[in-house]
């Protein structure tokens, strides 16, 4: 069973970034879709980026400008920069892997916007 491992969320006020990291065990990540679903609270689990093996990305209307999907495949790990965050961006952030017709999913990490 692949678990994806998520750091970086956190506390941070509006306007402010972070930087979210998901870390992918075992071979074929090179050739894998990577990308973050988020949960605000009380919602239902949203899309926000993908990357594809490519390097192609594609965003969710609301985080364009602001978020920043990359992948390190040396390392295995895919990261998420979040700048100028915004109240509605508080959220559980996970991670997800497509290999091989397979998904895989982190734990989740919280984002929290907040003054």
């Amino acid at each position: 069973q692949v678990q994806l491992v998520e750091s970086g969320g956190g506390l941070v006020q509006p306007g402010g970034s972070l930087r979210l990291s998901c870390a992918a065990p075992g071979s074929g990540f090179s050739s894998s879709l990577m990308g973050w679903y988020r949960q605000p609270p009380g919602k239902q689990r949203e899309f926000v980026v993908r990357i594809t093996s490519g390097q192609i990305t594609y965003y969710r209307d609301s985080v364009k400008g602001r978020f920043t999907i990359s992948r390190d495949n040396a390392k295995n790990t895919v990261y998420l920069q979040m700048n100028s965050l915004k109240l509605e961006d508080t959220a559980v952030y996970y991670c997800y892997q497509v290999q091989s017709g397979y998904e895989y999913w982190g734990q989740g990490t919280q984002v929290t916007v907040s003054s």
